[in-house]
């Protein structure tokens, strides 16, 4: 938001300590951001003002909820329009109408609440005058006042459950965030975890819907810096909340730190984009615990297609289950998703060569496994469900590491020779192995699964 002049008290706020706004007072500010600045209020006992006020705005209420009496502290959003080109007061008044909508047709304990709405007439104080104003629950502070001072991993598992809580209804009543980032978790006064600020959110026509081109730049899934910009906007898909879930559970883990290097935020996009096409790993802190760092990864999966098994609902399903020391079944592990993603746009050039017409009862043949069950019973091969070869099973990988030949569950795959030492792979059940097979493909050409992707234990001499 631009402002030529700030009006209020000494200190140049808009609203300062003790202005009035409807039926509340000012006590001080809470932040700003890009067209908002928020406030701390509470309650006034006299909604008309004390007597001779000159600080007191009215506002016209939307009728968007009534129980604001369950509380006398409240933060203010403050939308001013004035001094906006009429484009950008229409954005404005887009923002507010989606946070008011959104509030009104999908409440949930995980996303904050909407108490009331106000347009200000104020003809003393022309910058405010016309302002929107968003009534809404005080918390107590967001997840980046926590991670400046740390969080251990029981705190932070419980953040990341109430994170995908939210995420998950807001994606069941056919709503996308578009501006998920530890400023916008905030920290209730119950400590529990509340979604906040809807200005960007979408809402969904189908399987996607559209918006300009906005947003964080840290949190901004790669294809975002590609989608073509149509008449509507750009694409929007539930995938882009996951990749920026991601990036706020490396946060959450790491001390605040990004999943992608930089001094700034453009050279962390553009790393994260050298990731995405395949031109640099995928580097988590160590300092990830070992379920959270599978857990962003996936969430980082570097295309829509790759992330979108990993919806809200399931990743919750996940952290559940880690948190209450049940097995959580993985979508699909971390070394075939990545085998998958990073190829997706190589070409399938082995379909006619799997399956054999016959079981895997040689012992020099194995049969493919695939964990996600709804790749189990698929015929058409779907290239979603397929899963890749490692060129070297010594290194991770990367578009480099793949071979653009791809496999199916319940594919038979004759192999030559074992080898015990690869790269540490996680099963869907959290154990790890080490054992990859070396796969013989037509000519002169080999490939290497790791053992994790079969049930058979063909008894095979070590590779050389």
């Amino acid at each position: 938001m631009v402002r030529d002049q700030a009006f209020g008290g000494d200190d140049g706020e808009l609203l300062p300590p003790g202005h009035r706004v409807g039926d509340w007072t000012v006590t001080g500010v809470i932040g700003e951001g890009g067209w908002a600045t928020v406030y701390a209020a509470r309650r006034t006992g006299d909604p008309a003002g004390p007597p001779g006020s000159d600080d007191t705005d009215t506002g016209t209420g939307t009728g968007t909820s009534t129980d604001a009496d369950t509380d006398d502290t409240v933060a203010l959003k403050v939308l001013p329009v004035a001094g906006l080109a009429p484009r950008q007061a229409r954005q404005v008044a887009e923002a507010a109408r989606r946070e008011a909508e959104l509030a009104r047709t999908a409440p949930h304990p995980r996303l904050i609440r909407l108490l009331d709405t106000l347009t200000l007439a104020a003809p003393g104080h022309p910058a405010l005058d016309g302002a929107i104003v968003l009534v809404m629950e005080r918390a107590r502070g967001t997840l980046r006042d926590l991670l400046a001072t740390g969080v251990d991993e029981a705190r932070g598992a419980g953040i990341v459950a109430g994170v995908c809580e939210g995420l998950a209804h807001l994606h069941r009543s056919g709503w996308v965030h578009m501006d998920l980032k530890p400023e916008n978790v905030l920290i209730g006064r119950d400590g529990e975890v509340r979604l906040s600020d809807f200005g960007l959110a979408i809402e969904l026509t189908g399987t996607h819907g559209h918006s300009a081109p906005m947003g964080t730049p840290d949190y901004l899934p790669p294809e975002r810096w590609k989608e073509p910009l149509g008449e509507r906007g750009v694409k929007i898909r539930t995938t882009a909340d996951i990749w920026a879930l991601g990036v706020v559970i490396h946060e959450v883990f790491a001390a605040g730190v990004p999943p992608f290097p930089g001094a700034t935020a453009t050279t962390r996009s553009a790393a994260a984009q050298q990731y995405a096409e395949g031109r640099a790993p995928l580097r988590l802190s160590p300092a990830v615990p070992p379920f959270w760092r599978a857990l962003a990864a996936d969430c980082l999966a570097p295309t829509h297609a790759a992330r979108a098994p990993h919806t809200a609902e399931s990743l919750l399903a996940r952290v559940r289950a880690h948190r209450s020391g049940r097995r959580p079944r993985r979508p699909r592990p971390r070394t075939a998703l990545l085998a998958l993603a990073t190829c997706a746009t190589a070409a399938v050039t082995a379909a006619a060569l799997w399956p054999h017409p016959r079981p895997a009862a040689h012992p020099s043949q194995i049969r493919v496994f695939n964990a996600e069950r709804g790749c189990q019973d698929r015929t058409d091969r779907d290239p979603q469900c397929s899963l890749g070869l490692a060129v070297d099973p010594r290194h991770p990988y990367t578009a480099e590491n793949v071979l653009p030949t791809r496999v199916w569950h319940d594919d038979v795959l004759d192999v030559d020779c074992q080898l015990p030492t690869g790269l540490p792979v996680i099963d869907e059940e959290d154990r790890t192995s080490t054992l990859w097979y070396r796969i013989r493909l037509p000519g002169p050409t080999t490939g290497w699964l790791p053992a994790v992707r079969t049930r058979d234990r063909p008894a095979l001499l070590p590779c050389p």
